[in-house]
């Protein structure tokens, strides 16, 4: 048994995105500035969702470009996790997966932080913030102070 794994074998440090990927390196790379962006399709102008792509999936153009969005958005949908679904997240539950759907028209799977895993609703409007880690920073989003229930 390793640091990295757990008696039975299991991965036990949490994964880290695929950051050399040629169409996420933009992302990862705004990212660390706190910035959000995404691309959009250079012919039919179509937001991409998540996660980063060579082709656009309306038109399937290859042509793209990258935009910054406004981090602003609603909650699709979510799940909360009251059991660790991998030994590395043993001390994190109960935390959210959400699906944001941001104003510009892109769909990210992320967290809702800043508030109880049980006062996350579908609908609530969110904002971007950004958490950053040795290697990479990710986006999570937070409650709009207004659209706190």
């Amino acid at each position: 048994m390793s640091k990295t794994q757990d008696e039975r074998g299991r991965a036990t440090r949490k994964g880290q995105p695929f950051l050399d990927e040629p169409e996420a390196k933009p992302f990862w790379a705004a990212l660390r500035e706190h910035r959000l962006t995404a691309q959009r399709c250079s012919v039919c102008k179509r937001i991409f969702n998540f996660p980063p792509q060579a082709h656009c999936a309306g038109c399937l153009a290859a042509d793209y470009e990258w935009v910054t969005l406004s981090g602003k958005g609603k909650v699709y949908s979510f799940v909360t996790y009251h059991r660790p679904w991998h030994p590395a997240y043993h001390d994190k539950v109960p935390y959210n997966v959400s699906l944001v759907d941001l104003d510009e028209g892109a769909r990210l799977v992320s967290n809702v932080v800043d508030c109880p895993p049980d006062d996350v609703r579908i609908g609530m409007a969110v904002e971007v913030v950004f958490e950053d880690l040795a290697d990479y920073t990710l986006p999570k989003f937070r409650p709009v102070k207004s659209a706190l229930f």
